[in-house]
């Protein structure tokens, strides 16, 4: 008999939880903002949200470009190569006009279109407030080691393939501003304190983004860019280091 009272409350107690539950999500969720929810569309313009990341590593093909049409900014659809592993069918590249307006240097890398709509948004949400703030200037150009690269992860003969090989992955060496100062990983990451701080909080901003950023702070392989890349396996899987 013990047992069974005991079975009882501990139901009781389970459907008291349940309910509460219940309530605070009917209360919530309407005023989550839609960037928090991950069932409603995809918005380039809205703020950075809980969702914001795994929408843009799900979108592909003609509906991402659709959502950079809508953003205004200007790209240009690129025809991948066809190499077996490394190949891609969603390029583009940044183009003249529209909103963007940040140089990268070299011009034009093939990008996935996750890639160029996850950097669209790290640009004006998470780049430019850090440099105003931090820096008191604006970035004007990003400078890379490139992005499209058919090779295998470190550049060894076997294992996993890079992203660098789908051009879904860019390694950013640093960023030039408005005032003509250039901000560089390889010297700035630990050097003086307000350029330190600008790069760390850019890669803490694409942490939020990205499904893999990663930084100095992982490896000696890293000690001179900020790795990032919209891996379709981002929906559920994510890293930041």
């Amino acid at each position: 008999m013990a047992f069974l009272r005991a079975l009882r409350r501990l139901l009781t107690l389970a459907l008291i939880a349940g309910v509460g539950l219940m309530l605070c999500l009917v209360y919530l969720i309407p005023r989550l903002p839609p960037q928090d929810l991950p069932w409603t569309p995809l918005d380039l313009d809205a703020p950075i949200g809980l969702a914001t990341a795994g929408k843009i590593a799900a979108t592909e093909g003609p509906a991402c470009r659709l959502l950079l049409d809508k953003a205004d900014i200007a790209y240009r659809p690129l025809a991948g190569p066809r190499r077996g592993t490394c190949d891609y069918d969603d390029g583009v590249t940044w183009a003249p006009g529209g909103r963007r307006h940040l140089r990268y240097v070299p011009a034009s890398p093939p990008l996935a279109c996750p890639l160029a709509a996850a950097l669209a948004v790290w640009e004006r949400e998470v780049v430019q407030p850090a440099a105003e703030q931090r820096l008191g200037a604006r970035v004007v150009a990003i400078d890379h080691y490139g992005s499209y690269s058919c090779r295998r992860m470190y550049g060894r003969a076997v294992g996993p393939w890079s992203e660098h090989a789908r051009a879904r992955a860019i390694d950013i060496a640093g960023f030039e501003l408005s005032d003509g100062r250039r901000i560089r990983v390889a010297r700035d990451w630990a050097g003086s304190a307000v350029k330190s701080l600008f790069l760390h909080e850019v890669r803490d901003g694409a942490c939020q983004l990205f499904a893999t950023t990663l930084s100095p702070d992982y490896n000696a392989a890293h000690r001179d860019h900020l790795h990032l890349d919209e891996a379709s396996r981002g929906v559920m899987w994510r890293a930041c280091r």
